[in-house]
């Protein structure tokens, strides 16, 4: 499907439409208005098996959209399904195949870790106390201390030992890996790693740190201002995208059909680039998805 974005053309895909038995969570036509700010027709979906990272700015949309899937937050218009049921349709049994980590930590900040095993047991269907401690161990967090005594990054910790403790097949993560260093994402990285082993898990998970979820995604869908922008295959935006350095005069002789968008600069210019649509002779470098995402959002138009 071809969607126009920012005045130009964009591939979306998979298209809105029927749900599909290879999805997890399907999205159509998404809208919800708050003052000064608006979700607009937000489509995608989250086939099993995959991995879907959710990138743009703060207040791009992002925490609305999953907040909406959880219905933590009544949209104005659009459908959101869940398991080929409508999001409003989900019973408890279906909730609990459903994982979640959200920005802001909702944990009682009076309790112990085994105060929050003895919560979950009566909050889940299929709570595994021991996978609970497994994943404490492994985060490092401490048995002794409560939720309050904890560092942001601790408390995100937690909140993903509970979102993988109770059977979930779907994780709907906002943010997991916000507040921790370097070493602590990786291991989280690889913690979901293991939990993509099962072609039937499916993640959708958002984070301003690009580079984990170049990573770790199959798919990225990036919003901005409230609308998508793209839903690509990541693999394909390196086919597709490509980053031109030259001098601002030799950059206007480009076709303007080839500029997604440009900066200009005291010492030249630099344009993201349909790849295919450049001469040869230009040369072109790789466009991270960092770099993607930067020059939609802020690059100046042709």
């Amino acid at each position: 499907m071809l969607s126009t974005v920012c005045g130009r053309e964009a591939s979306v895909l998979p298209a809105a439409g029927a749900f599909s038995e290879g999805e997890l969570v399907r999205v159509s036509g998404l809208c919800k208005r708050f003052k000064g700010f608006s979700l607009e027709d937000v489509s995608f979906s989250v086939p099993r098996g995959a991995v879907v990272g959710f990138i743009g700015e703060n207040g791009a949309g992002k925490s609305t959209t999953i907040k909406s899937l959880l219905g933590l937050i009544r949209p104005d218009s659009g459908r959101i399904s869940l398991f080929g049921k409508e999001e409003r349709q989900l019973g408890k049994a279906d909730r609990n195949r459903i994982g979640a980590v959200l920005g802001e930590t909702c944990l009682p900040e009076n309790l112990h870790l085994k105060d929050i095993d003895a919560v979950m047991r009566h909050i889940f269907l299929h709570w595994d106390g021991e996978a609970f401690f497994r994943y404490a161990e492994k985060f490092a967090l401490p048995v002794d201390k409560k939720v309050r005594e904890f560092s942001r990054g601790m408390r995100q910790k937690v909140s993903l030992a509970v979102a993988l403790s109770h059977g979930a097949e779907l994780l709907l993560l906002d943010e997991p890996t916000a507040g921790l260093d370097p070493v602590a994402r990786d291991e989280i990285l690889d913690i979901l790693y293991d939990f993509m082993q099962s072609e039937e898990h499916a993640v959708l998970i958002s984070s301003h740190i690009v580079s984990d979820l170049e990573k770790l995604c199959d798919y990225i869908l990036f919003i901005h201002e409230g609308k998508i922008v793209f839903f690509e295959e990541k693999d394909a935006l390196g086919e597709k995208y490509a980053l031109v350095r030259c001098p601002a005069e030799k950059l206007v002789g480009l076709d303007p059909a080839a500029v997604v968008a440009f900066y200009r600069g005291e010492y030249g210019a630099s344009a993201l680039v349909y790849r295919d649509r450049v001469p040869s002779s230009f040369e072109t470098e790789r466009a991270s998805i960092e770099d993607i995402m930067l020059y939609f959002a802020r690059g100046e138009r042709v």
